[in-house]
């Protein structure tokens, strides 16, 4: 008998970014300090900074500038093992056609991206040029100047199976990311969705982060009433939501009490929110099934209101 001789070191995986606003630099940046190759493909000021001096990762206990490849250009996935989507929703087409010609059939394109159909409508795009798979993100970062990301909270990760899953579930462990592979992503999606509609245009119509929304008399009621109404379209859905989404939702307070949503990031930006595939999304699945959704619909226009107004401002 031989000794057996220990396993070859698993062979690391490369990472593109497309998309790379806070939520793709903030993985981004771990993976890279992890050793993995990763490339950022994102807007010109972020690309230009990064390109000068590295993606600035700054956390509650270190602030960090980690070299990394950059570019404004799609074709800069090419050769990536795995593509994290990262654009907001209202992009996905689009970002799904400029990466068809540079993936191959053994990519993994994974969506790290809020609503619950982005990795469907990917897909239509994508065909079987690749694999699509969606992912639930649990992170609390902003992006707080061209190449400078900042992490508030969590970060954590829902992946669906895939050829790839237990590979890229362990490397991403391995990279401090907590990473779950389960067969109800779609579940864990709807519950996130739940989630974002109960918190994010209320955060976003008042400028104000979870824990001062919820200490003011009646949030808690017309929160309980959004989450009923997404939770009456999901169970006409036939979705299964895990866990407790009550617990859920008053963790995410208690966790990120000064945590601004990113539909308020967006408004105050005067970029267009994501607000079509919250509440939006609710309330069209709503109309599709015959299911009254009042206060999310209130929750959508308001937002869409507010969009008008800042689209006006800015063309004055």
């Amino acid at each position: 008998m031989h000794p057996s001789h220990s396993a070859a070191p698993e062979r690391l995986l490369s990472f593109a970014v497309m998309g790379a606003g806070a939520v793709g630099c903030y993985f981004g940046a771990l993976l890279a300090r992890a050793g993995h190759g990763v490339t950022l493909i994102g807007r010109d000021a972020h690309v230009r900074a990064i390109r000068g001096a590295g993606l600035r990762l700054q956390t509650q206990s270190e602030d960090l500038h980690l070299p990394m490849a950059a570019s404004t250009e799609a074709s800069a996935a090419s050769g990536a093992d795995v593509v994290l989507l990262c654009v907001k929703s209202a992009d996905t087409e689009e970002a799904a056609r400029q990466l068809l010609p540079h993936v191959r059939p053994d990519t993994l394109v994974l969506t790290l991206q809020n609503g619950v159909d982005n990795d469907l409508r990917a897909a239509k795009v994508l065909g079987s040029a690749c694999e699509v798979a969606p992912a639930v993100v649990y992170v609390a970062t902003a992006m707080a100047g061209a190449g400078h990301v900042r992490h508030y909270g969590r970060g954590d990760l829902v992946i669906a199976p895939s050829a790839r899953s237990a590979e890229l579930a362990r490397q991403l462990q391995a990279a401090g990311i907590p990473t779950q592979i389960s067969d109800n992503v779609r579940g864990a999606l709807w519950a996130k969705l739940i989630i974002n509609s109960a918190y994010n245009a209320l955060s976003a119509v008042l400028q104000q982060p979870y824990g001062w929304l919820m200490q003011q008399p009646g949030a808690a009621d017309v929160v309980q009433d959004i989450v009923n109404e997404c939770l009456a379209v999901a169970r006409a859905e036939g979705v299964q939501l895990p866990g407790d989404i009550h617990a859920a939702l008053r963790s995410i307070v208690q966790t990120m009490p000064g945590q601004l949503s990113s539909t308020a990031q967006d408004l105050a930006r005067g970029k267009t929110t994501e607000i079509e595939h919250l509440n939006g999304y609710v309330v069209r699945r709503g109309d599709a099934l015959g299911i009254a959704t009042p206060v999310n619909r209130t929750m959508l226009v308001l937002v869409r209101m507010l969009e008008q107004r800042q689209a006006g401002q800015a063309a004055g």
